[in-house]
């Protein structure tokens, strides 16, 4: 069984072994749910993050998960490495971490630098995707010795655009995993400031994107920076200018030289397959169960009949 599903299968497992009917697993299935659902703390309106560098304004239809029950979501619940760096996570407000079509965005702040924009309109955005698309197979082939499925980008979900004002960035990718049917949406958003960039990283499947995209105007109006933290408070006589400009951004390349774990592999399996759709697998299994011992007394009474 692959590593990032086998936290969420054994979490359900362990209750299906002291179940000995469908009705007692729904049972404990929901009593398990409920208990961790209500253990979440969402904040909603301005919230100033742990660091102090950012902000957040809650919109309506959303809500903020604090950085670290976001780590305990990730980590405990959703059985992805420790990520001590989480600044939170944004939910829709009517979504937790359990619920089906899930898409929940994960804040991280990157210390990089000061991002020069200059470049960015002038990046021929078809072009950086052939180049994405060519460096996949030696990139795949570390992902196979470190155990995880092979990657595949498809192309743009949302083409990048840079907001050179507000100082956003955001695109889309659709991805294909190895061995997976689905395609999986990933929604990036940079915005950038005087010492480096907020990042928000949403992963869900391709059927979210038109939701994901409906709400998209608001997620991009979330984060801000600070006072004396903003892009326009830069310093040349005292600030670090980042080694890398926005197209390295959405080649994904400031992740990789940083050592930022990209959310891909973190939180994916467990949206896309999901608490719900494991609990289903052992209902099917219950309901198969009494089917075959339903046949079985039959068996046996026309046995005894005859």
């Amino acid at each position: 069984m692959k590593k990032w599903i086998v936290f969420p299968f054994a979490f359900l497992l362990s209750f299906s072994l002291h179940a000995n009917d469908e009705d007692s697993l729904k049972m404990n299935l929901l009593q398990m749910l409920d208990s961790a659902n209500a253990s979440m703390k969402y904040e909603t309106g301005v919230i100033r993050l742990t660091n102090g560098i950012a902000q957040l304004n809650i919109p309506d239809g959303f809500k903020y998960l604090n950085a670290q029950q976001s780590q305990y979501v990730l980590n405990e619940l959703w059985g992805n490495p420790p990520d001590k760096d989480v600044l939170g996570m944004i939910f829709p407000e009517d979504k937790g971490p359990f619920s089906d079509s899930l898409y929940a965005f994960v804040i991280h702040f990157q210390p990089i630098g000061y991002v020069k924009d200059h470049e960015a309109e002038d990046i021929d955005y078809d072009d950086l995707l052939k180049k994405i698309q060519a460096s996949e197979a030696e990139e795949n082939k570390e992902r196979k010795k470190n155990g995880y499925p092979t990657v595949h980008l498809v192309g743009w979900a949302e083409k990048p655009f840079y907001d050179k004002t507000k100082k956003v960035l955001h695109w889309a990718k659709e991805i294909e995993f190895e061995g997976e049917e689905g395609h999986t949406l990933n929604y990036s958003v940079r915005i950038l400031g005087r010492k480096g960039i907020l990042s928000m990283n949403a992963i869900a499947s391709m059927s979210e994107l038109p939701v994901v995209k409906q709400n998209i105007d608001k997620v991009l109006g979330i984060a801000s920076f600070t006072e004396g933290n903003r892009y326009a408070d830069f310093d040349s006589n005292v600030d670090e200018v980042a080694a890398y400009g926005i197209g390295a951004l959405v080649a994904g390349k400031v992740l990789a030289k940083t050592g930022f774990f990209a959310l891909i592999l973190k939180f994916l399996k467990p949206i896309l397959i999901g608490i719900v759709a494991l609990g289903a697998l052992i209902f099917k299994f219950f309901k198969r169960k009494k089917t075959e011992e339903t046949v079985y007394d039959q068996s046996a009474g026309d046995q005894s009949n005859g």
